[in-house]
């Protein structure tokens, strides 16, 4: 999807006149098409697919929107914000929304719950100013007054499941996915979703297999029909993985879809040519993939500047040479879109173990020892069910280890703040369904721009609400149907996949790739990371990356993704010092 600029005068004074009016004569040079949505207020969009503005209830909806067929609508609707609560319910897709007053101007913004759309707000010289990206020309014209917020960078560098929440920038406010900003900005957010209010009908152990499944199937069926009904033609992901496998069943039984191309890549390493279950998939659902080698490129400080001028670290950029090479070949075919099987480790439960068990240990008390599914997922870790008790009775509500990159190149974190948040926000639930929760939040950032987002609308089906929230509400151990990895989806589409995608009990593995790709670039990552802005503010710890940033430690010990991470931030860190260069240099406060 595109982009968007909001721009609302807040006043009739002259300043206010003037700065919109700057801003829109930046915002027609850098080619964006611009409309009034009030005499107060215009619009800016850009991108290969621009978001579509409409008006819903008094609200104006910037980005794709879809009708629920099956609403969950809150319990309570004496809460406050009754009617934007039911809104949500009743809606789903990639949107932000802001609503004005009688007077044209902006009273409330909020961003939908897939956060597949940014919103990030700020006032100045009597202006609103919201938007999705953050452009070298808006930040020119607008020159805004923000400091990196290093501290807030140190805990998301350490815990991906905040680095979609608050920005890494004083200054700014970002809206949160589900959440609604009342203005002035000042005002305290109002959170109108929430994964832990899905999550709790987990907890209820009269669910059944069955119904589970329908849902689940249905869930896919509406995430993949509305995204793939988009206008344009599509491309779709085939890695031979299951999620990509459910999206492509769903995207075959959809009627009248312009599929130009389907795409696999592979890899030179066994573990990623998955060629051995592309074949059975393409044959069962009578298609023809194009296979095209994963291309990388040497990293270096240019491409790590060039990819982190957004409002948050680049994460999802980092594959620019496989991101060109895809643009390629979807261009060449006239694909606008691509649908990919992303975010499915996390919503239908990758994990079938220990954690699982815990979770229906916690739901059923000690009658799960005596249940099939205990039996089932006993067999399935290839451990004893004693085993299985002695680890539930360690892995207390509330205490589930918070998901953290490795920690060896990092400074210390005395302060463990991330983990007593994590500790609040799941302590009534066991550990397999709180790692789900996590990864719903972590999934947010695949939604982040990149190479390939420039040029393509690249779509997320099992990262959509209506699958999003199913999962959250069944029990970890259906989820895990039978002690399989993602056991209740290969269930649900048991007649719509080949037995060599069901049983499959592997998943391909770009690991060594990633791996040679650091050990080839040492040269440049040793002193990027041992000498940089991030050692200089003492968020990693330059002895420790000193130790680690060598191929004997590397081969031996791996942590290739907590290295990218950081490389990552600290080219944001510097993109935006950078940006912010008149404010003076930076310092981390004592």
């Amino acid at each position: 999807m595109g982009d968007y600029l909001l721009v609302c005068r807040l006043t009739d004074a002259p300043r206010a006149t003037a700065a919109a009016s700057t801003l829109r004569s930046a915002a027609i040079a850098a080619g964006l098409s611009l409309s009034d949505l009030n005499p107060a207020a215009w619009i800016g969009l850009s991108g290969a697919s621009p978001p579509r503005v409409r008006d819903v209830g008094g609200w104006t909806l910037v980005g794709d929107v879809f009708d629920r067929r099956r609403p969950v609508f809150p319990r309570h609707d004496d809460s406050a914000w009754p009617y934007e609560r039911k809104m949500l319910a009743r809606l789903w897709g990639r949107y932000v929304g802001v609503r004005f007053d009688g007077r044209g101007r902006p009273d409330a913004v909020l961003r939908d719950p897939s956060g597949a759309l940014d919103c990030v707000a700020w006032s100045q010289d009597d202006l609103l100013i919201i938007a999705s990206s953050a452009p070298d020309w808006l930040i020119a014209c607008a020159r805004p007054g923000w400091r990196i917020n290093i501290d807030r960078v140190a805990a998301a560098l350490r815990s991906p499941q905040l680095a979609a929440g608050a920005l890494l920038l004083d200054g700014p406010v970002a809206v949160a996915p589900g959440a609604l900003q009342p203005l002035p900005l000042d005002r305290p957010a109002v959170s109108l979703w929430a994964a832990t209010d899905f999550a709790r009908a987990s907890l209820d152990p009269r669910q059944a297999v069955d119904p589970a499944a329908d849902r689940l199937r249905s869930a896919l069926e509406e995430a993949v029909e509305g995204l793939a009904g988009l206008p344009g033609p599509l491309a779709a992901e085939m890695s031979g993985g299951l999620d990509s496998s459910l999206v492509a069943a769903c995207l075959v039984a959809t009627p009248a879809l312009d599929i130009r191309l389907w795409l696999n890549a592979y890899g030179v390493t066994p573990e990623s040519d998955e060629a051995r279950w592309v074949t059975p998939l393409s044959q069962h659902l009578g298609v023809t993939p194009l296979r095209v080698p994963h291309r990388t490129a040497s990293l270096s400080a240019a491409l790590y500047q060039s990819v982190n001028g957004g409002f948050r670290p680049g994460l999802a950029a980092l594959d620019t040479a496989h991101d060109l090479e895809w643009v390629r070949q979807l261009q060449a075919v006239g694909a606008r879109a691509l649908m990919t099987g992303k975010g499915g480790d996390s919503v239908l439960m990758q994990g079938a173990g220990g954690d699982v068990f815990s979770d229906l240990r916690f739901s059923q008390g000690w009658s799960a020892l005596l249940s099939r599914r205990a039996r089932a997922i006993a067999m399935a870790s290839e451990k004893s069910l004693w085993t299985l008790v002695a680890e539930a009775r360690r892995a207390w509500r509330g205490v589930a280890a918070a998901p953290e990159r490795d920690d060896g190149l990092l400074a210390p974190d005395p302060g463990g703040a991330a983990l007593a948040q994590w500790r609040r926000r799941c302590a009534e639930f066991g550990p397999a369904k709180a790692m789900q929760i996590a990864g719903v939040t972590d999934n947010i950032s695949r939604h982040g721009p990149s190479r390939l987002t420039e040029a393509i609308d690249v779509r997320h089906p099992l990262c959509a609400q209506p699958v999003v929230e199913t999962c959250l509400a069944t029990p970890s151990a259906i989820l895990a149907l039978d002690g399989r990895d993602r056991g209740l989806a290969r269930y649900a589409f048991r007649d719509r996949l080949p037995p060599e995608i069901l049983e499959r009990r592997s998943k391909g593995d770009m690991s060594r790739l990633y791996g040679k790709l650091i050990l080839d670039n040492l040269d440049f990552l040793r002193p990027w990371l041992i000498h940089g802005r991030l050692a200089d503010l003492e968020v990693i710890d330059p002895e420790a990356a000193d130790r680690l940033l060598t191929r004997d430690s590397l081969i031996w010990r791996g942590r290739y993704a907590a290295i990218l991470a950081a490389a990552a931030y600290e080219g944001w860190v510097r993109t935006w010092e950078g940006r912010l260069s008149s404010l003076g240099p930076m310092r981390r406060p004592k």
